[in-house]
């Protein structure tokens, strides 16, 4: 009797029948379905030393679906007190009372992690519940909003829920990052830049009132020289 390498259990030409269950394309009154029609799961089931092969459109809990281009076959999941799984060795759900840890089963959640709001998955600690972002805070620099280039920003989230209400296993709630100023002078600055402006422009009043003073006294000085020159002049000349 020849062995189907396919489905691993013996088969025999005069033991195909024509009468297979619906689903089932090629069926063996021994063995049950050899070959189910597409789309469909082939599922072995062990009866004694048989195996009998049922066609299902998904596969039952205990088995994940393995799809290959000749035949879609229901494979047992190798994962100890696993109910339901995704691959062979990666659980979805454990057994009733069990806890499920990336993709095993587990009595009590690992050190480090706990149930899920109240489900039999284990968390991560970083899996906090967080609520949304606030906006950036202002740009600022030793709690200066002005007079540099670069600061800082931050801004933060409240802690919504936490595992076992243990917050500090939390992500943190305060975020900064570095930030540039726009170009914008201080309202301190700029009375200051008034200031000095207001002193130097007096110093520069100051400076040119006293060059116009010394001007008007240097012309004075000119003009009583030149008189004093004209009457030495005329004291001086012979009488006709």
């Amino acid at each position: 009797m020849p062995e189907d390498p396919a489905m691993g259990f013996a088969t025999s030409c005069t033991e195909l029948s024509q009468g297979c269950a619906r689903g089932c394309d090629l069926c063996s009154e021994f063995n049950g379905c050899l070959r189910c029609s597409p789309k469909l799961f082939i599922l072995l089931e062990r009866n004694d030393i048989r195996q009998i092969g049922i066609c299902l459109p998904s596969c039952p809990l205990g088995y994940f679906g393995l799809r290959n281009t000749d035949m879609n076959k229901c494979i047992k999941c190798k994962i100890e007190n696993c109910e339901s799984c995704f691959s062979r060795n990666f659980c979805t759900k454990c057994k009733e009372g069990l806890y499920l840890h990336k993709g095993r089963c587990y009595v009590t959640c690992p050190e480090g992690y706990s149930a899920a709001n109240g489900t039999m998955e284990c968390s991560s600690p970083a899996q906090c519940e967080m609520s949304e972002w606030g906006p950036w805070g202002p740009c600022s620099k030793k709690r200066k909003l002005c007079g540099f280039k670069k600061g800082n920003e931050d801004r933060t989230r409240r802690i919504l829920q936490a595992p076992s209400g243990d917050v500090s296993l939390c992500p943190a709630t305060t975020e900064v990052r570095r930030c540039t100023v726009q170009k914008s002078q201080c309202p301190e600055g700029k009375r200051k830049k008034k200031e000095e402006q207001g002193k130097q422009d007096n110093a520069n009043g100051n400076r040119n009132r006293k060059d116009t003073k010394d001007a008007k006294s240097g012309t004075k000085k000119r003009k009583s020289k030149q008189r004093g020159a004209a009457v030495l002049t005329t004291s001086a000349s012979p009488a006709q």
